[in-house]
């Protein structure tokens, strides 16, 4: 997969992106009688990135979806810049609009072109005028590689290209938090490379995002602070070089061996 013209210059940042952080006070969540998130007190600071790691089940993908209210916490708090997003009464469609999530899997519309879905939320949601989004949405998917492609539609793109696409719909929405949620665990190894290049780039633009993976290289290069999250508890938060050269947690020296 050819993935020139993803430079970190090339990437475009949401117009309406600012440096919001995100802040998790004690937040617990069940399902049932199985606790996924225990306490989770973590501070995300605007303009960083901070990347998830831990073991199936430790509650990673839960603790991101907390951040954007696909799960609501059982207790504590979660703030988006100033506001308390759980809190009763909040819109929850307005919150949404502010955070933008690519999934493991990429739901995109199978019968639009990949130009209809990019801008179907911005025109929808946004009330953006066609034009208007129409040359937004180009803008963006040059950022990612895919110009030229806006006739495609999904089937005829392969998998990376397919996550780029996603990528350029969330960045059309003009978010000011970004969550990916094991933005490349769903693709073929040699198709990895060419995501993990455009979230990158958008890490160096000084943009907020939270990243569960699995790609602990991507997360040692890019991320500001590294969380590692175990039986739905925080078990140890770091900057890269202290979080794998110095893990102050035998649980923690346990994971890195046998992932490193």
């Amino acid at each position: 997969m050819n993935v020139q013209g993803t430079s970190a210059s090339a990437v475009s940042p949401p117009s309406g992106a600012s440096r919001t952080g995100v802040r998790y006070e004690q937040v617990s969540k069940s399902f049932g009688a199985t606790s996924v998130l225990r306490g989770i007190t973590l501070d995300v600071p605007g303009g960083t990135t901070t990347c998830i790691v831990g073991p199936s089940g430790s509650g990673k993908s839960t603790l991101l979806r907390c951040a954007n209210l696909l799960e609501r916490p059982d207790s504590g708090r979660v703030l988006l810049g100033e506001e308390t997003i759980n809190a009763p009464g909040v819109d929850v469609d307005r919150v949404r609009t502010r955070i933008g999530m690519v999934f493991q899997r990429f739901h995109l519309f199978p019968h639009r072109s990949v130009l209809d879905n990019v801008i179907l939320a911005p025109c929808q949601v946004l009330r953006l005028g066609r034009d208007e989004a129409v040359a937004a949405a180009r803008e963006h998917l040059a950022s990612v590689g895919l110009a030229g492609l806006d006739d495609r539609r999904p089937d005829q793109l392969s998998g990376g290209q397919q996550q780029r696409v996603a990528i350029a719909r969330m960045l059309a929405m003009q978010p000011e938090v970004m969550l990916f949620d094991e933005a490349t665990s769903a693709l073929d190894p040699e198709l990895v490379k060419g995501v993990l290049a455009v979230m990158r780039d958008l890490g160096s633009l000084g943009l907020t995002m939270i990243v569960v993976t699995h790609e602990m290289g991507f997360a040692r290069e890019v991320a500001q602070q590294v969380v590692f999250l175990d039986g739905g508890r925080l078990v140890e938060v770091a900057p890269p070089a202290e979080f794998f050269a110095a893990p102050r947690s035998e649980r923690l020296r346990t994971f890195l061996s046998q992932v490193l």
